[in-house]
């Protein structure tokens, strides 16, 4: 298992003012839970958590955090347990991590990774579904896989790959319904071409005739002037 490592201070004052200067000068506030003790208030460096944000998928990695003048002095193992982000700037304001046991299974969520091109795509011309992309396992923390691959070169159209057809690593059980589907090949959808009109046919509207409506009074005035011409 790869060590990583964090550095991290312990940190005094929860207040606005104090979180505000700490992000100023180039730190991060966090917090170290444990089951049983009560929360240890931390600050790390934002360039170094950035950092292993890139290089990890840090919600199913162990992270070595080494506190300055802990009495564990060999660092704490711990899970990132949340990450806060600013709703308007997307910068990390805050993290949470779980410290624990490594001899203790721990239930966390690993990614799926298909390898291969199925026969179902590339010779039958279907299209590959990747319905879930992560399974949640139980395991100790030092067994927690990076990824878990599926070959899929063998799937036809219509074929599909459950959870209980996976090989997991030794020590790894999966969590999750095993008939779920994982993968599978479908064949593509048809689109649908609008029928086309009979060449130069239009569409006939039907000719509306309006009848002059007569006023109130024009009838008589008409009247009399039929009776002045017959004089």
């Amino acid at each position: 298992m790869e060590e990583i490592v964090l550095e991290a201070q312990l940190r005094e004052g929860t207040g606005r003012a104090k979180v505000k200067d700490l992000r100023e000068s180039g730190y991060l506030p966090a917090v170290v839970y444990f089951h049983g003790k009560d929360a240890l208030a931390v600050k790390v460096s934002r360039s170094s958590l950035l950092k292993l944000v890139h290089q990890y998928r840090l919600e199913s990695v162990i992270i070595n955090l080494k506190i300055k003048d802990d009495k564990q002095a060999k660092g704490r193992p711990c899970l990132v347990k949340e990450i806060q982000y600013d709703p308007v700037k997307e910068d990390i304001i805050h993290v949470d991590f779980n410290e624990i046991s490594l001899t203790e299974s721990i239930k966390v969520n690993v990614p799926i990774q298909a390898k291969g091109e199925a026969i179902g795509v590339k010779q039958e011309g279907g299209s590959l579904e990747h319905l879930l992309w992560e399974i949640e396992v139980e395991c100790l923390p030092t067994s927690i896989p990076k990824e878990i691959q599926v070959d899929i070169t063998a799937l036809k159209m219509g074929d599909a790959i459950h959870i209980k057809d996976i090989v997991f690593p030794e020590g790894v059980k999966p969590l999750q319904d095993e008939t779920a589907v994982v993968l599978h090949v479908v064949a593509p959808m048809k689109e649908e071409v609008p029928a086309e009109g009979v060449e130069g046919e239009a569409a006939a509207e039907p000719e509306v005739i309006k009848e002059k409506k007569e006023l109130p009074g024009e009838a008589a005035a008409d009247g009399g002037a039929k009776d002045k011409d017959k004089k």
